[in-house]
């Protein structure tokens, strides 16, 4: 199987694997957000998980599902219908449903490296980081240079703060020729916790043109730019995420931050306090709201 993606993928959210001659585009992960030391900048985290599953609920209609189930019907002993039924539940967010088809799938070929992956990616969104894991390797047994498997891995060594295997993984990837922007958006996160912003520019700057539609590597440069006190290039890039995308948390969150630098801290509430709304959650926007509250009922 070779090694490259779309060029259109996602440099956030991955996508499933329904078939060997097909890979369907990817979503992608969510750049950091900082948090301030009063003005300082004081580091950076992750919002959200880079292996969420954008779920889709036509994937797993009843039209959809009859019609994939025709297929294997048809031709019951073909591991490939199961695969691509699979995908589709797993889209819908039926995971248990999901989790048959992969398994049958992989009992008609123990050796489909897809199969393997897709049901990686369904126990990550489950909650079974190790199980995703086990798959992963057995993928990646079956076909080292599969570039899928080897981000969706390093996600989760990255997320277990095993950096160093993390790295590795998308290193290898990245010297594959993958253009699935993930590995070098993730890749850019690994550098940015290691103060190394020039490197994570770099690749925050070849995740986007990979994927240029894509909020959250707009994010992670715009993180490293205010680390080396560009705060014109980071504003531009929170900016332009927030308008690919004005649902993140982290998005708002970013930009608010860059008008607390400015003393603006009327301007730094609101984009905290609508950060706060999208994400009651998101201590980064609890905090901020807490800082500026003042600058808003002033303003």
């Amino acid at each position: 199987m070779a090694a490259k993606t779309a060029a259109n993928s996602h440099a956030a959210c991955p996508s499933f694997e329904p078939t060997r001659r097909k890979r369907i585009s990817r979503g992608g992960l969510p750049g950091a957000a900082l948090l301030l030391a009063g003005l300082a900048l004081a580091g950076c985290q992750t919002n959200t998980s880079t292996d969420l599953i954008r779920l889709d609920r036509a994937q797993g209609s009843e039209q959809n599902i009859a019609s994939l189930s025709s297929v294997i019907q048809s031709n019951p002993q073909d591991p490939e219908g199961y695969n691509v039924r699979g995908t589709a539940y797993g889209r819908a967010g039926d995971f248990r449903n999901a989790l048959d088809d992969f398994n049958r799938a992989l009992q008609l070929n123990p050796r489909y490296s897809q199969a393997y992956a897709n049901r990686a990616l369904v126990y990550r969104n489950m909650g079974k980081p190790n199980e995703a894991v086990n798959d992963y390797n057995a993928s990646l047994q079956i076909n080292p240079n599969y570039d899928v498997a080897l981000i969706g891995r390093g996600n989760i060594y990255r997320q277990a703060g095993r950096t160093n295997e993390a790295f590795n993984d998308f290193n290898r990837a990245i010297e594959l020729d993958t253009t699935d922007g993930r590995a070098f958006h993730n890749r850019g996160l690994i550098y940015q916790l290691r103060n190394q912003h020039a490197q994570a520019i770099e690749d925050f700057s070849k995740a986007i043109s990979l994927s240029p539609s894509s909020p959250e590597p707009y994010n992670g440069r715009g993180v490293s730019y205010l680390a080396l006190n560009d705060d014109e290039n980071a504003f531009a890039d929170f900016n332009h995420a927030i308008d690919l995308n004005d649902k993140l948390a982290e998005s708002w969150v970013n930009q608010a931050l860059v008008y607390e630098r400015k003393g603006d801290k009327a301007r730094a509430f609101k984009s905290y306090n609508h950060a706060a709304r999208l994400d009651p959650k998101y201590k980064p926007a609890q905090d901020g709201v807490a800082r500026t509250r003042s600058g808003g009922a002033d303003g």
